[in-house]
C-alpha cells in the first residue's frame, strides 16, 4: 500500500515533544487529577487511605506504583454515578459498556471532557492517514457503545464529511458506499470482511470502492487480517484502540505510515503493565497487563484502571509517544464478540432465570466466513423433561439478545447433557475460534 507521510507542521507540537517535556506535563496533570478525585470521588479516597497514601505523594511518575488498582468491580459496586468526579448537573453525555452482572459500565462526560474526545479522535483519523474535506462512513454501533458517536464527532473535529450509517444492513452498507463514495471507512475488522462479501456477492470487486483507509477497532485483530483486508479492498488498514472506562475510541491510534501498533496519546492517558498476578509494575517491553489513569478526564478519571488487555509497550517511532504491541489475550474470561463484551456469568444469570433450565450451560464460539458465531447449550431440569424445550430455547435467544447485545444460537438438552468433568464441575466456554 502507499505509505503516506505527514506534512511539514501537520502535527501537534506535543506529537513530537521531548520525553523530558512529555513527562513533566504528564506529572502535573497526573498530580492535579489525583487531588480532584481524592476530593471529589469517595470510592478514591477510601482505596487511597485504606493504602496509605495521599496525592501529595506523587512526587514522581513511579511514584504512581504506590496507588491503588480500579477494577470494573468497583464501576460496578458504585453505578450508576457514584464515580464521578463533578456534580451529575455538569454531565453532558452518559455511554455504558457491558458488565458482569447485567448491570452496565457507566462512565460519564462534560462538555470539556467531550471537546477533549473529539479533538483526539481527529488526531488519530489524522495520524491514520484522513484529512480534513474526507468523506468518512461510521459503521460502528451508535447508541452506549462508545464507537459510533466517538468516530463521528472525531471524524467531524478534523472536517470530515461524516456517514453516521452505523452497524448492520450490509446491503445497505454497500450501498451507501457506492453512492456516496466514502474515502475513510470506520468499522470493526471482522464486519469489515463481512462488507467485503457482500461486495463480491452482487458481482462487485471490493478494490474499486472508493474507500481507501479504514480504522479498524473495537476487537482484536491479527497482522493477518490486516493484510487480507489490505489486499481484498485495496486499502491502508489502520488500528485505533479504546476503552469506555478510558475515554473510547481514540486512547491510541497506529500511523500509517509506520503501522507499528497504535500510538498512546499519553498527553492525556498514562500507562503501565503489570504482571497481572502481582501487580508489580514491568518494565516497557515485558508482557504483561495494559493499565491506564486518565489524565485530563473531568467527569470520569480513573486511577490505574486494569485493562485486562495483555500486551507490551514500545518505543516511540511515528510520534513521540510509545506504542502498544497487539493485544494477545485477556486476564480474564471476557470474551468479545462482533465487538460487544460479553462474559460466561451475563450467560448464566440468564439461564438461572429462565425457568426449567438447570444451571450447567456450555459458550461455543466458532468463526463462520468473517464472523463469530455463539452457540450457547442449556439442560432441562430432571422435573421438565417433558417440557418444550425448543421454546425455552427461542426465550432465552431472545433474552441473550435483548440484554446483551449478541445473537446466539440456543440449544437446551435433556437433563445432564452438559458435559461435566469428573469433579462435577462444567466447562463453561469453547472458544474454537483461530488464534
Amino acid at each position: 500500500m502507499p505509505v503516506k507521510t505527514p506534512a511539514p507542521g501537520d502535527l501537534e507540537p506535543i506529537e513530537t515533544a521531548s520525553r523530558d517535556e512529555l513527562q513533566a506535563l504528564q506529572l502535573r496533570r497526573l498530580q492535579r487529577t489525583l487531588d480532584r478525585v481524592y476530593a471529589n470521588v469517595p470510592h478514591y479516597r477510601k482505596a487511597f487511605d485504606a493504602k496509605g497514601v495521599h496525592p501529595l505523594d506523587l512526587r514522581s511518575l513511579a511514584d504512581l506504583a504506590k496507588f491503588p488498582f480500579t477494577t470494573k468491580h468497583d464501576l460496578r459496586a458504585n453505578y450508576p454515578f457514584g464515580m464521578f468526579a463533578v456534580p451529575r448537573e455538569q454531565v453532558v453525555r452518559v455511554h455504558a459498556s457491558s458488565g458482569t452482572t447485567g448491570k452496565p459500565t457507566v462512565v460519564g462526560y462534560t462538555k470539556a471532557d467531550i471537546d477533549t474526545w473529539a479533538s483526539l479522535v481527529a488526531r488519530s483519523i489524522k495520524a491514520a492517514g484522513g484529512r480534513p474535506g474526507d468523506i468518512v462512513h461510521v459503521a460502528y454501533g451508535y447508541g452506549l457503545f462508545t464507537g459510533g458517536l466517538g468516530a463521528h464527532y472525531g471524524a467531524e473535529r478534523l472536517g470530515c464529511t461524516v456517514i453516521p450509517m452505523s452497524g448492520g444492513q450490509t446491503e445497505k452498507q454497500v450501498q451507501l458506499i457506492r453512492d456516496f463514495k466514502p474515502d475513510i471507512i470506520m468499522v470493526t475488522p471482522s464486519y469489515m470482511q463481512v462488507i467485503v462479501e457482500e461486495f463480491r456477492r452482487h458481482g462487485l470487486n471490493p478494490r474499486d470502492m472508493s474507500v481507501k483507509l479504514g480504522i479498524f477497532g473495537a476487537e482484536p485483530w491479527t497482522e493477518a487480517m490486516r493484510r487480507d483486508l489490505e489486499a481484498a479492498a485495496g486499502i491502508d488498514a489502520v488500528d485505533i484502540y479504546g476503552l469506555s472506562e478510558v475515554m473510547g475510541p481514540g486512547v491510541a491510534s497506529e500511523c500509517v505510515e509506520s503501522k507499528d501498533g497504535p500510538v498512546i496519546w499519553e498527553d492525556h492517558f498514562y500507562p503501565e503493565i503489570i504482571d497481572p498476578e502481582t501487580g508489580a509494575v514491568l518494565p516497557d517491553g515485558s508482557e504483561g497487563e495494559l493499565v491506564f489513569t486518565s489524565l485530563t478526564k473531568e467527569a470520569f478519571p480513573v486511577i490505574r484502571y486494569r485493562t485486562r488487555d495483555l500486551t507490551r509497550l514500545l518505543p516511540p517511532t511515528s510520534r513521540s509517544m510509545r506504542r502498544i504491541g497487539k493485544i494477545v489475550g485477556r486476564s480474564d474470561d471476557m470474551l468479545i464478540i462482533r465487538g460487544v463484551n460479553v462474559f460466561p456469568t451475563q450467560i448464566e444469570e440468564l439461564v438461572l432465570q429462565t425457568m426449567g433450565l438447570s444451571g450447567q450451560y456450555q459458550i461455543v464460539v466458532t468463526r463462520e466466513g468473517a464472523l463469530d458465531e455463539v452457540q450457547v447449550l442449556a439442560e432441562v431440569l430432571p422435573t421438565h423433561a417433558g417440557a418444550d424445550r425448543g421454546l425455552m430455547g427461542q426465550q432465552l435467544q431472545q433474552r441473550i439478545k435483548n440484554l446483551i447485545g449478541i445473537s446466539a444460537r440456543v440449544d437446551v438438552g435433556l437433563p445432564e447433557s452438559i458435559e461435566r468433568t469428573l469433579v462435577g464441575k462444567a466447562r463453561r466456554v469453547i472458544d474454537k475460534r483461530p488464534r
